[in-house]
């Protein structure tokens, strides 16, 4: 490792200082800060800590980690708080050991949690199960931090003896939990903050984070490429500078090449947010409540810090992490390599008569529950309304916005699950992807069986991938990493999924994100109704309205 000096305005982020000095940089670390005037110069970039996303699913970027970090040091960003969740529910343990292997491959710090709630709920299909033995295994792993987050609050509510277990196991491993509670307020959020849960990723108002905030826990803002809550409670970091932190969650590659927790610095200064209140949370907050062996801008930390040209735009000039330069003026250093690819996928191709869906498994009363969609959240709304019929089956009625949803096992041989969805707003073609939170089943939406049923066999073919179909035109990317992710360079998979997201809306979808919208309705935890491979399924009362005709009697609990 070099040694060398930089000069430019230290932004002390504790003290709300910034001066002209110069950092020397010895072996990898800082060696000493020298201040050289108690002024700013117009002339020098501003120098500060790296930036952190303090929760992330590496493989929503349908990137293996090596190439997540290489687009992600472009934007500053120096560490990762990530959560294996996905590929876990996959792959199992293996899937995690791949993740930490990858991410040791590059000079970039991920931070990677043990998966408390793989499958996340027994009312789907996953490919594989993390046990509280294997908990207790991870949380004795260097590069495992943190149980993450704890998505079964009802779990934690009735005190289940396995969620009480993998609780008590990190907090006698010395390390925190994470939350994920959506809506969760009042007794039932006191009792669950009180279980030793410090985090919550899924506020989506602001009431919801102060109960939170009052209770004890720490709030996440988050801006993904699907769920977005920045501007709900962005100016929480104000009120509360040392119990906020950002997050992006899932974000998909093309929204990781725009920007990262530099975009939301920029548009928190906008906001008139006080630049150190914003730092605070964007890079030092991160580091305090993991324990993060990462520099903060000290003398005898990691030389891990940034160079931006203003604190208003936060446009990138350098990032160093461990005194190596691995980004500079919008150029990443860090290189791509080959990557073996695991995965667990066992499915055959379907016929377009899978796809039926006799009235009489659906509708009670003349009318269909049908999910409503919501453009940049994960909650859904229930709809009840009458289906469009042709020979007592229901078809998709692209007049109304009703159009047909599937979730197909891919870990064995089963019959579709069937389900009716509004504002995807497709008139033609259909859409499908194994990225469907959280088992990764194969989940597709579309205008007709036909449709639906090309796009599917697509992503069957490439055991994993997801794709578009409109008339006369197929495109598909292959994830051959867990069906969630690619090995390949990052920035030409975001050109990729640039244009098959572009496919997609030139079918009539309106979402932001239609793939990344679809991935998440099969998110059981997340209300009000989502379709899992086994039937509808209502969030609200966890219970199913009805199942997959093969395989139970159909339950109705409307």
């Amino acid at each position: 490792m070099s040694s060398f000096s930089i000069e430019g305005n230290i932004v002390d982020i504790p003290h709300k200082r910034t001066y002209t000095g110069k950092i020397r940089v010895d072996q990898g670390r800082i060696g000493n800060i020298q201040a050289l005037s108690e002024t700013t110069s117009p002339h020098l970039p501003y120098l500060l800590p790296g930036f952190v996303d303090s929760h992330v699913h590496i493989e929503s970027s349908m990137l293996a980690p090596a190439e997540f970090a290489r687009l992600a040091v472009v934007h500053g960003t120096t560490a990762v708080i990530s959560d294996p969740h996905e590929i876990a529910n996959v792959c199992g343990m293996e899937g995690i050991q791949f993740m930490i292997r990858n991410g040791r491959s590059v000079n970039f710090k991920f931070y990677f949690g043990a998966p408390s709630c793989v499958p996340a709920t027994p009312f789907e299909t996953a490919g594989a199960a993390i046990s509280t033995a294997d908990i207790k295994q991870l949380l004795q792993q260097k590069e495992i931090l943190y149980l993450s987050e704890m998505m079964n609050f009802p779990g934690v509510l009735s005190k289940d003896e396995e969620v009480m277990q993998k609780i008590k196991a990190a907090h006698e491993a010395g390390k925190p939990v994470d939350g994920h509670a959506p809506g969760l307020r009042g007794d039932a959020l006191k009792q669950y903050a009180a279980a030793g849960i410090t985090t919550d990723h899924e506020c989506f108002t602001r009431e919801e984070a102060v109960d939170k905030l009052q209770n004890g826990m720490k709030i996440l803002i988050r801006e993904g490429s699907a769920a977005r809550n920045f501007d709900t409670l962005a100016d929480l970091v104000d009120e509360f500078p040392d119990k906020m932190m950002f997050c992006s969650d899932d974000k998909h590659p093309d929204s990781l090449v725009k920007g990262h927790i530099n975009e939301l610095c920029k548009r928190a200064v906008a906001k008139g947010i006080d630049p150190y209140k914003v730092l605070q949370a964007a890079c030092l907050n991160p580091v305090a409540h993991y324990g993060l062996d990462l520099g903060i801008l000290r003398a005898g930390d990691p030389a891990d810090f940034i160079a931006v040209r203003d604190l208003n735009n936060f446009e990138v000039l350098k990032t160093y992490i461990n005194g190596e330069l691995v980004a500079e003026n919008g150029v990443s250093y860090i290189r791509t390599s080959p990557m073996p690819a695991i995965n667990r996928f066992s499915c055959d191709a379907i016929k377009e008569t899978d796809l039926l869906s006799p009235a009489t498994n659906y509708v009670q009363n003349g009318t269909l529950p049908v999910i409503e969609a919501l453009d940049g959240q994960l909650i859904t709304r229930r709809l009840n309304l009458p289906p469009k019929l042709r020979d007592g089956f229901i078809v998709s009625d692209t007049e109304r916005d009703i159009l047909k949803m599937v979730v197909i096992n891919r870990y064995t041989r089963a019959a579709p699950a069937i389900a009716f969805i509004r504002n995807f707003q497709l008139k033609t073609g259909a859409i499908a992807s194994s990225v469907a939170h959280d088992s990764h089943n194969i989940i597709a939406v579309g205008a007709d069986d036909k449709s639906l049923c090309a796009a599917i066999n697509l992503v069957i073919r490439e055991k994993g991938g997801v794709s578009c179909v409109s008339p006369g035109k197929e495109a598909v990317i292959a994830l051959p990493i867990a069906g969630l992710m690619s090995g390949n360079d990052g920035y030409a998979i975001a050109r990729a999924y640039t244009q098959i997201d572009q496919m997609a809306k030139s079918l009539g979808s309106g979402l932001s994100a239609p793939f990344m919208t679809l991935s998440f309705m099969a998110l059981l935890v997340i209300p009000s109704l989502k379709l899992s491979d086994l039937g509808l399924f209502d969030g609200d009362g966890f219970r199913f309205i009805y199942r997959r005709p093969d395989t139970a009697p159909v339950d109705r609990c409307d």
